[in-house]
């Protein structure tokens, strides 16, 4: 079963690999046609969707990176290879988001101030070619990578689905521009576009601050947690728990079980098998439970210890 599992595992991988790396082409071509267009009409709002662009494609071609990184075996040195390199990433993907929406807030505001002349028809073209191309990228992510469960592959198409707004604002005011003469519709566009870049930015800061920080996995119930492994018959309780992300979508554990003190040593094994499979469901792949009988728990002396971690056949297959 072991094994099938790791097959799923690298399919899944490979998939979202390569649904990045397309997108990521796509993103990035079309970003340099906005920036270009975005200077040729003088559209703060195809500039600011550039940024937002720009911002799609380092998220992607971070999440590539981090991808190929993470493939790389742990050694001495990083003992959980390289996972965490996706996480550094995206606190730096997301620290870029705010520095471009707080530069697009203040161009916006003195637009505003003294609207410049927009060339409205090159700004409608690019802009609606723009949203079509995030539609299409959007379907690409969504029809062939992992959206639901992996931290980079969401952001990546929460960046998109935000930049898909961008488009549309330009849209709008490159259509407002050339019915109603309304010069402020660029900046104002531009403005709604810097509020949606950062928003995403703080929420990737924040997420992968979280994970640095060693904090619990938004997807895990502590108190489930809890319960799961205290309700397996032979233990009493649990005590020094840690929960923490090593990357998006890997999960650990580490505690102490009390367990009763006629349990014998085979009865151990099976007890922490319980345990290893009961996490695993509740979305915990790595383990490490210690397991200890109330009488000897205050001289801290170890019943029988196992660190089991359900990826032990990994290392066997590198």
């Amino acid at each position: 079963m072991g094994h099938n599992h790791h097959h799923g595992h690298d399919h899944s991988h490979g998939a979202n690999k390569k649904t990045l790396m397309i997108s990521f082409v796509i993103i990035t071509g079309y970003m340099l046609v906005e920036v270009i267009g975005g200077f040729l009409s003088n559209s703060l709002a195809l500039l600011s969707d550039a940024g937002h662009m720009l911002s799609d494609s380092i998220s992607l071609g971070i999440g590539l990176l981090a991808f190929k990184l993470g493939e790389k075996v742990s050694n001495y040195s990083k003992t959980y290879g390289y996972k965490r390199f996706e996480i550094l990433a995206a606190i730096f993907n997301g620290v870029t988001l705010l520095l471009i929406a707080i530069y697009i807030f203040y161009e916006g505001f003195q637009r505003l101030m003294d609207p410049p002349e927009v060339a409205s028809k090159g700004m409608l073209i690019i802009g609606f070619i723009g949203l079509l191309i995030n539609i299409l990228v959007a379907w690409i992510l969504l029809r062939n990578g992992d959206t639901k469960d992996n931290l980079n592959l969401r952001a990546a198409f929460l960046h998109v689905i935000s930049d898909m707004l961008g488009s549309v604002g330009a849209v709008v005011a490159a259509l407002l521009i050339m019915f109603f003469n309304w010069g402020r519709a660029d900046p104002l566009a531009s403005m709604i576009v810097a509020f949606l870049v950062l928003l995403s930015g703080w929420r990737v800061t924040k997420d992968s601050v979280h994970v640095l920080m060693e904090g619990t996995p938004s997807n895990i119930e502590l108190h489930e947690i809890i319960t799961t492994i205290e309700n397996i018959e032979g233990i009493k309780s649990i005590h020094d728990l840690h929960v923490w992300s090593i990357t998006s979508g890997q999960n650990a554990l580490s505690c102490h079980a009390v367990i009763d003190k006629n349990v014998s040593i085979q009865e151990c094994q099976e007890i922490l098998r319980k345990i290893e499979h009961q996490l695993e469901h509740k979305g915990i792949d790595h383990s490490v439970v210690q397991l200890e009988s109330d009488e000897h728990l205050h001289e801290d002396t170890i019943l029988c210890r196992k660190k089991f971690n359900s990826n032990n056949h990994h290392q066997h297959d590198h």
